[in-house]
């Protein structure tokens, strides 16, 4: 039987409240009843999206930033508003907003420095 595509993404993060408060506030994800204890996951569709505890033995900090190598997009329907937000806010901007064939599209760094984009096309 084949794959059929991705079904879940998680991201380690050091601060778990932090985090789940970061992703609410600028991104307005939703927490939803599902979910371990040491993990909150969102309402996202189609593919389920989550933070976790750091697992034992992992460091998230090696290398220049977690994840490194690894893509993470994410729709969003204002781009540009929730980029505006996180610039007033300060936080960090990876590459400037652009419109290709993604819609708009930008990458930030979340709390614990993975590289979020976001883009506005389906």
């Amino acid at each position: 039987m084949p794959v059929t595509g991705p079904d879940f993404v998680s991201l380690q993060v050091r601060d778990l409240a932090a985090s789940q408060a970061f992703y609410e506030q600028y991104l307005g994800l939703v927490r939803s009843p599902a979910g371990p204890p040491h993990a909150v996951v969102f309402s996202t569709t189609p593919i389920a999206f989550a933070l976790r505890d750091v697992v034992p033995g992992t460091d998230p900090s090696a290398g220049d930033h977690p994840g490194a190598g690894t893509a993470v997009w994410l729709h969003a329907t204002d781009v540009q508003e929730i980029h505006d937000a996180l610039v007033v806010d300060g936080h960090t901007v990876v590459a400037a907003p652009v419109d290709g064939p993604f819609g708009r599209t930008f990458t930030f760094a979340d709390p614990d420095g993975y590289r979020i984009t976001l883009h506005d096309r389906h």
